[in-house]
């Protein structure tokens, strides 16, 4: 009989691609996993992988494998979660959240909070992480449940395999500081900003990806990013410090900051997308955590 844990290590190969960095992700040594590897080799008779330069892929055997793997896997961890339910006579298991920074503030933490008065059975882990990052470790059974973001323009790769479900839909505004000539107005046009500093997140994020394609489309401009953090606290702080102009969405801004002007676009709505990613069988405490995130999401939209 095959043994599980082997079947996740493999797995684990195939999603990362390298032995190295599926031992980064799970905390082996590559020798470790080289040699469960080839222990399930010999478990299944033919070979799983195979090599392709620095990385390696799955055999027509190994794909097979992974395939079933998935549903065995999936099956135990459903059954060890009902089993705990079962014991406890409630709702109950472990459920890991990734989330990025914004959502994590405005609606992971207050939803953490809520499922401890409502499921106190649960224990809650909560990772602040990209989508980049949360949704193959979401694949991977590393975390259960992940809030994810989607620019307007920038769509984010569809999976098939998993569960999406919508939270929130933000508007993107300008945010100024409140002493600017233009911050008295209610729609502040792009295109008379072209000659200010602006602060936006690191080059390769989805923030600033935006930040950049919106100062052209709508403002015929190309912004002078002169500071970078992806934290948006350090970027409200150094429009309030520095004079600088940021587009930020509406977590990230929130209510009643002060020091700043929060003002939309003149030349049209940009906005963003908050959305969950589940595995597609949900556990009876993924599932109460998703219903927690979603009623905090519409709170956070109120």
């Amino acid at each position: 009989m095959m043994d599980l844990h082997r079947l996740r290590l493999l797995r684990e190969v195939h999603g990362r691609g390298t032995v190295h960095g599926a031992a980064r992700a799970l905390g082996y040594s590559p020798s470790a996993i080289s040699q469960q590897l080839a222990v399930l080799e010999r478990e299944a008779g033919t070979p799983l992988l195979e090599r392709v330069g620095r990385n390696v892929r799955l055999t027509a055997a190994g794909e097979v494998l992974v395939r079933h793997a998935a549903a065995l896997l999936e099956g135990v961890e459903a059954a060890e979660a009902e089993l705990a339910a079962v014991a406890a006579g409630r709702v109950a298991g472990v459920v890991r959240i990734g989330s990025f920074q914004s959502a994590f503030i405005r609606v992971v933490a207050p939803a953490i909070r809520n499922l401890a008065a409502t499921h106190p059975d649960i224990r809650v882990q909560a990772t602040e992480l990209e989508v980049e990052e949360a949704a193959p470790a979401l694949r991977m059974q590393q975390l259960d449940v992940m809030v994810g973001d989607e620019y307007d323009g920038q769509p984010r790769a569809v999976h098939t395999d998993l569960h999406r479900e919508h939270l929130l839909r933000e508007q993107i505004s300008v945010v100024l500081p409140e002493d600017h000539p233009l911050a008295a107005r209610r729609r502040v046009p792009l295109e008379q900003l072209s000659e200010l500093p602006w602060a936006a997140c690191q080059p390769g994020t989805g923030h600033r990806e935006m930040h950049v394609r919106v100062c052209r489309d709508l403002g015929g401009f190309e912004p002078d990013i002169r500071y970078s953090s992806d934290d948006f606290r350090i970027l409200l702080e150094l429009v309030r410090a520095t004079g600088a102009g940021a587009l930020l969405t509406d977590l990230a801004v929130g209510p009643g900051v002060p020091g700043v002007a929060v003002r939309l676009p003149a030349e049209g709505d940009v906005g963003r997308a908050v959305f969950l990613l589940t595995r597609r069988s949900r556990t009876p405490a993924v599932a109460a955590v998703a219903d927690a995130l979603a009623a905090a999401a519409l709170h956070a939209r109120s």
